[in-house]
């Protein structure tokens, strides 16, 4: 019962308490300034406290049926509670896998942009499958999500795409697709069926409440309009009701143009302009902590982060986990999962004294 201690069961039960009296106050429902956020806390350590305690009946009364199996030689007995015993260690594994979801903004909902690489229509293509592949593991994992922007090729798939995707932990999770994909195949596009690499980078940012605070002056602000390009009925096509954000300090650019309401894709393209300045200011912050440790190795911004080989053979490798999977289809229909978990476990420092991995990319 020692990850009851890892889990710190003791100290999730201290705070739901003070939270319980925070809560009692009447001086807490007055402004609702970070109330949210105080319940939306006290509902995940619940999750998580309810979990290990019924964690801990199953193994006690797991115990005492062994134990009454093992005295009447109960074969069947016996394997019916090894099943159960499977059962509750990938329960245990999703706890802590889910202790590892600890970050600031982990729990929140995800920006996501693609962005094709140098190389035309391959790097467009690989691109768009790189968008496929998402939109099947937001499916899978019961998650929402809805494209505010896309700019397709010329001939083929797409340039760059943003995306937000909704649902519990979702930036938690995503935040482990940040970098550059490489594809190798034999290239659909070229007639003397040679092989072609591609690549494209994935940028992730939280998207943040209302609650974060994120100073943007109007006047930093240059705000064009143009009619969306995309599809969107007869409306969108006669009205200049895309709208494109520069912030002329950084250059950041941002755009909108999946609603129909200009007014709703300036809210739109303001809500992702908060979330890249606020991802840039703790980027920088990032990159002084690492001037100061530079004894350090750590993961270069854009580096490449998995391989998606198919010609000559099929195989996906993550490049910083290490971890190998062969079926290639499998992986660009959604199957993602263990590439994140696998991720979550090299580089989060979820234990007390636990330093978070660093590894070089090659």
């Amino acid at each position: 019962m020692n990850s009851g201690v890892i889990f710190d069961v003791d100290a999730k039960i201290k705070r739901i308490e003070e939270i319980d009296k925070q809560i009692a106050d009447s001086a807490f429902w007055e402004g609702t300034e970070g109330t949210h956020g105080v319940l939306k806390e006290r509902t995940a350590l619940s999750d998580v406290v309810d979990q290990w305690q019924g964690i801990k009946k199953d193994l006690e009364d797991g115990a005492i049926l062994l134990q009454l199996a093992e005295e009447e030689e109960d074969q069947k007995e016996i394997e019916g509670v090894r099943r159960k015993l499977d059962q509750i260690e990938k329960q245990i594994r999703d706890i802590e896998l889910g202790e590892m979801l600890g970050g600031k903004h982990d729990p929140d909902n995800a920006i996501m942009s693609i962005n094709a690489g140098a190389g035309g229509t391959e790097a467009q293509d690989w691109a768009e499958m790189l968008l496929r592949m998402y939109l099947k593991w937001t499916e899978k994992r019961g998650y929402k999500s809805e494209v505010i922007d896309i700019l397709t090729g010329e001939e083929a798939g797409i340039k760059n795409v943003t995306l937000t995707i909704s649902g519990d932990y979702a930036y938690g999770y995503l935040k482990a697709e940040i970098g550059i994909h490489r594809l190798v195949r034999i290239s659909p596009f070229d007639t003397g069926r040679r092989r072609h690499t591609s690549f494209a980078s994935v940028f992730v940012y939280p998207e943040l409440s209302e609650e974060v605070m994120v100073e943007i002056d109007e006047a930093d602000l240059r705000i064009d309009t143009f009619r969306s390009s995309g599809a969107g009925g007869q409306h969108v096509n006669k009205t200049d009701s895309a709208v494109r954000i520069t912030h002329i300090p950084t250059g950041i650019v941002v755009q909108c143009q999946n609603e129909r309401s200009q007014h709703k894709n300036k809210a739109m393209a303001m809500k992702v302009l908060r979330s890249r300045l606020y991802e840039k200011e703790l980027q920088e912050k990032a990159q002084k902590m690492k001037e100061m440790h530079e004894n350090k190795k750590e993961i270069a911004w854009g580096s490449q982060i998995r391989s998606y080989i198919m010609q000559p053979y099929t195989m996906v490798k993550d490049h910083r986990t290490g971890v190998t999977v062969g079926n290639v289809e499998g992986v660009l229909d959604g199957d993602l999962d263990q590439f994140v978990e696998a991720y979550l476990w090299d580089y989060s420092g979820w234990a007390e004294g636990k330093t978070k991995k660093r590894v070089d990319n090659s």
